[in-house]
Formats: structure tokens, sequence, C-alpha cells
């Protein structure tokens, strides 16, 4: 193989391995380059490849104005995850072990979802591994996601620094399944964009018992707009909200999960079986009842 060539998301995991470091790194982005030194890329890169055979790619994921890849070894114990812009420069590389979780991994739940929406959203955290779905590691939010609005690659309009600018902001937010309310937070204010309130990190939020002891959360309400209270029998689709930006959140989000307890905290987080039988991950559109993995708007 020619150490010459350009990287590109295609020959990334084998160039990664067998091609020159400096060719990886002269292709990184400039804050990347203030971030890590060539000679600490070169003996990062060495160091993780030792033992290593071969990598291949695990997924891709369209996140804005850029693409991740994320690349495994053979043995599924190290990963890169790498994100290019359309001109194929590199600006975020981050490499780990690859952590896995077979036994809950294989666990669905019981009762048959649909996604907590009315429009169509966009998945920016939600999968089975860390690298798309940051919840992964903490085993009461593991199968998480959080859902945004994306237009043209951007989640807001005009001045970011506004709430009301953001696309998810104010949008219905549904029940995903029948079941009956059994939490209600709904006093929270809403965070300026960029800040969070980490002492309260659902927020406004709402959880729902469901058939066979399973529980629904939905959170980061908009302050004051839950319609629903304690005790009350909800329908999978009925409105019980509108999206905000309370609580643990830096932009106008839903996040959704099903758990086996109603503790937020104490719980084991179910990975989910979504009634269209399809499972998205980070990077998919998707609507109540369905996904598309291949748009990009």
């Amino acid at each position: 193989m020619r150490t010459d060539q350009p990287v590109t998301p295609e020959n990334f995991g084998e160039m990664f391995l067998n091609g020159k470091p400096e060719v990886i790194y002269e292709q990184c982005s400039n804050e990347f380059k203030e971030l890590v030194s060539f000679q600490q890329f070169s003996e990062l890169l060495q160091s993780f490849n030792s033992n290593v055979e071969s990598f291949h790619l695990e997924s891709t994921s369209h996140l804005g104005f850029v693409t991740q890849y994320v690349w495994i070894d053979e043995r599924k114990e190290k990963a890169i995850s790498v994100a290019f812009d359309s001109s194929d420069i590199i600006q975020s590389l981050l490499i780990k072990p690859f952590n896995t979780f077979p036994e809950s991994d294989n666990t669905y739940s019981k009762n048959k979802f649909v996604m907590p929406i009315n429009e169509e959203w966009f998945v920016f955290w939600g999968g089975t591994n860390e690298f798309i779905n940051y919840h992964y590691l903490y085993e009461s939010q593991r199968y998480a996601y959080d859902l945004v609005i994306m237009k043209e690659q951007v989640t807001y309009q005009d001045d970011p620094a506004r709430n009301e600018n953001y696309f998810a902001f104010g949008k219905e937010v549904t029940a995903p399944a029948d079941g009956t309310v059994v939490k209600v937070v709904n006093h929270i204010i809403d965070n300026f964009p960029g800040e969070m309130n980490e002492k309260e990190a659902a927020g406004n939020y709402v959880v729902i018992k469901h058939e066979h002891e399973e529980y629904s959360m939905l959170a980061h309400f908009k302050e004051s707009s839950i319609l629903v209270v304690e005790g009350e029998a909800v329908k999978q689709g009925q409105v019980i909200g509108h999206c905000g930006n309370s609580g643990n959140s830096s932009e106008a989000h839903i996040h959704f999960q099903v758990m086996d307890t109603p503790d937020l905290f104490n719980s084991k987080s179910l990975r989910i079986q979504f009634a269209s039988g399809e499972e998205p991950i980070q990077g998919d559109f998707v609507t109540k009842e369905s996904f598309d993995k291949k748009k990009v708007n």
C-alpha cells in the first residue's frame, strides 16, 4: 500500500495500522494538532496498534457537517472513532478500548415501543457502544436515546443563544406505549443553551409504568409544559408535554429510555424493542414508527 496517498474514510483503518503516522497527522485539523503533538500522536498510534492484525468499519454516522466512522480490531477489543468533514479533513480522533456488555445487549424490553415524537427527529446519541451512544457505559442509561431536530445539518436557526431558535424546542413529546404515569417533575427552569443543570440531571421528566414491570422515562421537557399527572393512564402516541432544555442538557432535545424500575439512578436500562422491528442508531432520522439510515438533509 502506498503511504503517500491521502487518508480517506474508506482506507483509514488500513492507513492507521500500516501507514505512516505523518500521513494521517498531516490531514488532521489545526485544532487537533494544537492539542496533540506529532510525537505524541506517533507514539500513541504505535502503542495502540500493538497486537492488532486488522481494523474493520463498525459503524458510520452523519452528524451535521462531519461523518463519524468507528473502526474496531479483529478481537473487538480496541476502537477508533474518527470524524471527517466534507473535505476529508480529520476533525476528531478518539482511540479507546472497545467495551461491550453482551448480556444486556441481548436482552430486549418485553413491551414494544415507538419513538415519543410526532415529526421527524434525528438520533444524536443511540446504539450499543460508547462511540455512538455516550450513555452506554452507564448501566442505568445504557440504551437511552437523545433526539434532536436537524435541518440542513444544524439544529437551530439564527441566534443559537435562544432556546426558541432550536427546532426541537416546544415540539410535542408523546407516550411511547400504553401505561400509567408514576412520576412527573414539571418545575425546572430551562437552561440557556450551552449551560447545564447537573443538580437536576433529568430536568422536567415523566416516568410511565408499562406491562411486565417496565418503565419508560422521557426527560428535558420545557418548564411547566407537561400535560399529564401522576396516576393518569396514557395511550401510545398521546401528547404528554413539550420538548425543552431543562436539566443536564446543553440544547433542546428529548432523552428517552426504558428501564426495569422507576428509579432513574438505580435501575437497569433495557434495550428497546421497537414496534417496527428495527432499531435506529446515531445518525438516523426517525419518525414515530420508522427510521431512515440513508437520509442526510
